[in-house]
């Protein structure tokens, strides 16, 4: 069993390749192993996170999470505890191997409580696991979710809180809160992204000792990422060895953008960064960035310069959209240019057809440009937002970011990652151009689309994770925080 934090990678898989793992594992190990397995691995984590706790209350749904359960009960008994067991199932219902741990149960003694207790010190919700409904829960199942969030005891969670997706990461309106989740057999999408984060909190993983053969040809849906590398600059380098990075955008009272997407660039490595503002009034220097290089933008020449493309854009010409696509360096596509590129099916098409020519592009919208981009709304990008990155990807032939709580970065013959760094201290005002600007650095050093964002985002969520809790997180203290 094993904690998972950022600094990790790991393999993330679907419901449904989850039951094909187990199906194969149950076919190869003695009847009810599987669940024996899990059952012991939950009631040992029920002790390393409340070692303290006496009565420990176990929500049981009518499945193999609730059955997982019924095995924990066993082996807290017979290590001193008092479990206090309620059950949604019925014997005559129950799956095999729910209908086994229930008979273990009963030949321990322990009787079956009818309804939630009170005064418990650990709550273990088993209830539905990754078979969480579609609808909300109602009757005995909403009344003990809703007992176990308002309970001030520790809240521990079989495979995913009840009610969240483990696929998506959403969640119903009622759902539980948990405080720890035991991931068994796999670890699933829905826990690292959407409201998962917050639902799940403290995600711990056990395989079962079951491994993921070759038998199976499963490739996983997304995996977490490994932290970037430091990168090696050789001591014969100039400027000119780490790229030009342009930064395109800043109409009239949305220059900040520009200014804060170019800031960031230079300081995550670039080797000079040109700014073209659109408001008609360029500056001739950034006091507090005086190496920033303005250019009128009928003026800058494009060719061989990393273009980050839409920050504080306003509403864009068709011909500045052409000239900036037809370029053959790479782009990073942001907010306004996204916005603009929505809106017209011919522009759609020039930006697709950058991959023919081998011109990386990187496009980064938040759940409500993706939805532009994709005819919808939010909220359906936000129902599956690994399915909305995937579509994006295919759609347009290029490396997709779509922001929000686990930023999944999708791009062409690249396994998925969904970025576990990154908190609420990111919801303010131009981090996303800042981002930009990461990402826009990163290809002038000859990443790839695909590293360049993946290094981008996880080192842009990593110091949101590292700023003083209390302290507000602007983008300016962002862009000047990249290291």
């Amino acid at each position: 069993m094993q904690k998972i934090l950022p600094g990790q990678t790991h393999a993330l898989y679907s419901v449904a390749q989850t039951r094909q793992i187990e199906a194969l594992a149950a076919q190869r190990l003695p009847p009810h192993a599987l669940m024996q397995r899990a059952g012991l691995a939950l009631a040992k984590l029920a002790l390393a996170v409340a070692p303290h706790a006496q009565r420990i209350w176990l929500a049981c749904g009518p499945g193999n999470n609730g059955g997982d359960g019924l095995e924990a009960a066993v082996h807290l008994q017979r290590w001193g505890k008092h479990p206090l067991v309620s059950w949604l199932g019925q014997p005559g219902r129950a799956p095999v191997d729910a209908l086994q741990a229930y008979q273990r149960l009963r030949q321990q003694g322990i009787s079956l409580e009818e309804e939630a207790p009170t005064d418990v010190d650990l709550c273990i919700d088993a209830m539905l696991g990754i078979g969480a409904q579609t609808r909300e829960p109602t009757g005995r199942l909403a009344r003990w979710m809703a007992h176990i969030n308002a309970s001030a005891a520790t809240v521990l969670s079989v495979d995913v809180p009840s009610g969240l997706s483990a696929d998506t990461g959403r969640a119903s309106t009622l759902h539980v809160q948990a405080d720890h989740t035991l991931a068994l057999l796999t670890l699933k999408p829905g826990l690292f992204m959407g409201q998962g984060r917050d639902a799940a909190s403290t995600v711990w993983f056990d395989a079962l000792d079951v491994e993921v053969g070759d038998d199976l040809a499963l490739q996983p849906v997304a995996q977490l990422p490994l932290p970037p590398t430091a990168r090696h600059r050789p001591h014969a380098s100039h400027k000119g060895s780490f790229g030009d990075v342009a930064v395109v955008g800043g109409a009239a009272g949305l220059v900040g953008a520009a200014l804060l997407a170019a800031r960031a660039a230079l300081n995550a490595g670039a080797g000079r960064v040109f700014v073209a503002l659109l408001d008609g009034a360029s500056p001739s220097v950034d006091s507090t960035r005086p190496e920033l290089m303005f250019r009128r933008l009928e003026a800058l020449d494009l060719s061989g310069k990393v273009t980050v493309f839409g920050c504080g854009a306003g509403t864009l010409t068709r011909p500045l959209i052409e000239q900036v696509l037809s370029a053959t360096a790479p782009v990073v596509i942001d907010a306004d240019a996204l916005n603009s590129i929505a809106m017209s099916v011919d522009m759609q098409t020039t930006l697709t057809h950058r991959a023919a020519r081998g011109a990386a592009t990187v496009l980064t919208p938040h759940p409500l440009e993706a939805a532009r981009l994709l005819h919808c709304t939010a909220a359906d990008v936000q129902t599956d937002r690994l399915a909305a990155a995937r579509t994006l990807c295919e759609r347009f032939a290029c490396t997709i970011v779509l922001k929000g709580s686990g930023t999944v970065i999708a791009a062409p013959g690249q396994t998925t990652v969904i970025n576990p760094t990154g908190c609420a201290a990111l919801a303010s005002a131009g981090t996303g151009d800042v981002l930009a600007g990461m990402i826009g650095a990163g290809l002038a050093q000859s990443d790839s689309a695909f590293q360049a964002s993946c290094r981008a985002v996880y080192r842009h969520g990593a110091i949101a994770d590292a700023w003083p809790a209390g302290k507000p997180l602007t983008a300016g203290l962002l862009a000047d925080t990249i290291n």
